[in-house]
């Protein structure tokens, strides 16, 4: 008999919608190079956004000029695409509040009748990664800003991003304890959901409480079996040794500088990406901190940001904004540097989004955001306009475009959050 070849990304489908990944197989064994890398995805936010008469294009199409803000990554045009015009609606509209809704396209309080809440386009990628890697995602942050936390779950909680790049090294390359190995998996072996022993409790709860009250435990259950789900996944990776590299941090790595600590965050990213640790990142890059975060400017980044046009404020606020190009263009060289298994390279196979909640922080405007997708195989070298009319008030569902990366990722949806379509235009390389 003939045994028919199945996807990497098979799933088991129940009744109710019910999805079950299922583990590698043999029927799943590679037959080409091709099959046997997989697609990842990072996602950066800027919390205050960037300038947009400086990161914009007035051209569209393939011959667009590049701006001073997109000039960092000259050598790279095939490499990515620019968008205009697309933002999340009235869905999102807040200033400095609808930032949180940069990944999900809904502010958490508008998300309560939503299925899957303002749950993010990291984790929904999540839900078909699995246990697959070490880490199913990672969410990183180059400080904690409650107004930029990018990353949500389905039951509508923001999910915590890890700050200190030692912290982060550490969990990708530090060797395990035999002793803490052997303590951890006791522990997993011996212990019962909680929700499991308080079950009756609950149920009795939720049958006395209001509507919406039932609405918030449900999230907060959810939220829990989330997690103990997630611990249950970390108990079967307690004996796979980690990945060996020969990358080290700086002395004092988490005291560094902001200048300094961004280019770290990315490097561990790639190593994340190319040992399979991970195929899911975020980063929240916000505020510099104190002293200007080492920067060579007389201001802090929050002030400049509100620079009112004042030509001063425009010019130190460059200095800050060039810089997160700079790291960007470095980042997209180090994939493009890495040649992968099926002759591709590490950003041919990996999606990367670079971009903010925030559209022009210097009048809180959450409309236009400044997005710019990269790799992936996607057919780039364009800015590609999505307004929808002359004026340009109009602007698409920019979870349009995460429509278009989940499905390359690897996911049979049609709508994400708002969404209900892909985004028209962009196409994956043939």
């Amino acid at each position: 008999m003939q045994l028919q070849r199945m996807s990497r990304r098979t799933l088991l489908r129940g009744v109710g919608g019910a999805l079950l990944a299922l583990p590698h197989l043999e029927a799943m064994a590679a037959t080409t190079p091709n099959s046997a890398v997989p697609m990842r995805m990072v996602c950066t936010g800027l919390n205050f956004g960037l300038v947009p008469q400086l990161f914009f294009p007035q051209q569209t199409g393939p011959d667009y000029k590049l701006t001073a803000r997109l000039r960092p990554l000259q050598s790279l045009t095939s490499d990515f695409t620019v968008f205009s015009g697309l933002d999340h609606g009235v869905n999102a509209q807040g200033g400095h509040g609808g930032v949180h809704a940069y990944l999900s396209g809904v502010l958490s309080k508008h998300s309560g009748g939503m299925p899957e809440a303002n749950i993010s386009i990291d984790q929904k990628a999540v839900q078909l990664v699995g246990s697959q890697t070490r880490y199913p995602s990672l969410q990183l942050a180059s400080s904690h800003d409650p107004n930029n936390l990018i990353s949500w779950s389905a039951s509508g909680v923001a999910v915590p991003p890890i700050t200190n790049v030692e912290t982060l090294y550490h969990l990708l390359f530090q060797k395990v304890d035999p002793r803490s190995r052997d303590q951890a998996q006791a522990a997993y072996a011996a212990r019962t959901s909680i929700l499991d022993l308080v079950k009756t409790d609950a149920d009795y709860l939720k049958r006395n409480v209001g509507q919406r009250d039932r609405q918030k435990l449900e999230r907060y259950f959810d939220s829990v079996r989330a997690v103990e789900k997630r611990i249950d996944q970390s108990s079967q990776w307690l004996n796979e040794p980690k990945p060996q590299v020969d990358y080290r941090l700086p002395a004092n790595a988490k005291n560094l500088a902001f200048v300094d600590r961004v280019p770290l965050y990315y490097d561990l990213i790639t190593l994340a990406l190319q040992t399979d640790s991970t195929r899911i990142v975020t980063l929240a890059l916000g505020d510099i901190g104190a002293n200007y975060g080492g920067f060579n400017i007389s201001r802090g980044y929050h002030q400049l940001t509100h620079h009112g046009k004042v030509p001063e404020y425009i010019t130190e606020l460059s200095v800050i904004e060039q810089f997160h190009m700079q790291q960007l263009a470095r980042f997209l060289k180090q994939l493009k540097a890495i040649r992968e298994p099926n002759g591709k390279t590490l950003l041919d196979n990996t999606m990367v989004l670079f971009g903010s909640g925030m559209g022009n922080a210097s009048s809180h405007s959450n409309k236009n955001l400044p997005l710019l997708l990269a790799g992936g195989g996607f057919q780039h070298g364009e800015h590609r306009s999505y307004f929808q009319d002359a004026n340009q008030r109009d602007a698409t569902a920019a979870a349009n475009l995460f429509v278009s990366m989940l499905q390359r990722f690897g996911m049979e949806i049609d709508q994400f959050g708002l969404a209900t379509s892909t985004l028209t235009g962009l196409e994956a390389k043939s």
